[in-house]
C-alpha cells in the first residue's frame, strides 16, 4: 500500500500457549491474504519457550486463594519485551478481556491505523494483574460470554483489524459497503437465479 513515499506495513505480534491453534486459524483466514500481498507480518510467540523450568510452566495459584489458575509474570513480561525488542515501532500491546470496551467497528478501524500490535492470549483465570498495569494494556472485550481460552478472542480482533488494513480484501468497496461501517445493517443478499 503506498501513500505517496511511504509504503505501510503492520507487524503482529500474538502471545499465546498455543501457537498450533493460531497457526491453524491464521493459514484459513483473510490475515493470511494480508501476508501474502506483504501488508502485514504475523509472528506466533509461543508463551513456553519464555519459561525457566524443565516444565514449561506458566501459571500458578492465585495469590491469597481461590478457585482457578493465574498465568505468571515472568514468562509474559519475557515474551513481550522479545516482541518490543523485535519490532520496529512501539506496539501497543491488546489484551482481550472480559473488563475492556466492547469491540465494535471504530475500535478496529482506529487499531488498523497502527503499525505494530502484540495480542496477548490469556488462559486459565486470566493473567496476572501486575503484567496489564505494567504495559497499559489496551483490554478489548469481544462479548459477554465465556471462552475457554484467549486465542479464539484474539483472533476475532485480529481478523476484524485486518480486513480494515487497505488492500487486504479483493474488492476496497467490500469494507464501506459492510455490516456496522455505516452503522447499518446489510440488507438481504441473494445469489443467482432470481
Amino acid at each position: 500500500v503506498h501513500y505517496s513515499n511511504f509504503t505501510f506495513h503492520m507487524e503482529v505480534y500474538i502471545i499465546t500457549p498455543f501457537p498450533d491453534s493460531i497457526n491453524t486459524l491464521i493459514e484459513n483466514n483473510i490475515a493470511n491474504q494480508g501476508v501474502k500481498k506483504g501488508l502485514l507480518t504475523i509472528e506466533t510467540i509461543n508463551l513456553r519457550d519464555f519459561t525457566k523450568d524443565n516444565y514449561k510452566k506458566i501459571d500458578d495459584e492465585p495469590y491469597g486463594g481461590g478457585s482457578g489458575m493465574v498465568m505468571m509474570c515472568e514468562p509474559l513480561f519475557s515474551a513481550i519485551e522479545h516482541c518490543i525488542s523485535k519490532s520496529q515501532k512501539k506496539p501497543k500491546i491488546i489484551f482481550p478481556s472480559p473488563k475492556g470496551k466492547v469491540l465494535n467497528h471504530k475500535i478496529s478501524s482506529n487499531l488498523s491505523n497502527e503499525s505494530s500490535l502484540i495480542f496477548i492470549c490469556g488462559h486459565y483465570k486470566g493473567i496476572d494483574e501486575r503484567v496489564i498495569k505494567h504495559y497499559n494494556m489496551i483490554e478489548i472485550s469481544i462479548g459477554d460470554y465465556i471462552l475457554s481460552g484467549g486465542d479464539l478472542a484474539a483472533m476475532v480482533l485480529i481478523d476484524s483489524v485486518v480486513r480494515c488494513l487497505p488492500n487486504v480484501l479483493g474488492n476496497p468497496l467490500t469494507l464501506n459497503e459492510e455490516t456496522f461501517t455505516n452503522y447499518l445493517l446489510e440488507y438481504p443478499l441473494y445469489t443467482q437465479p432470481r
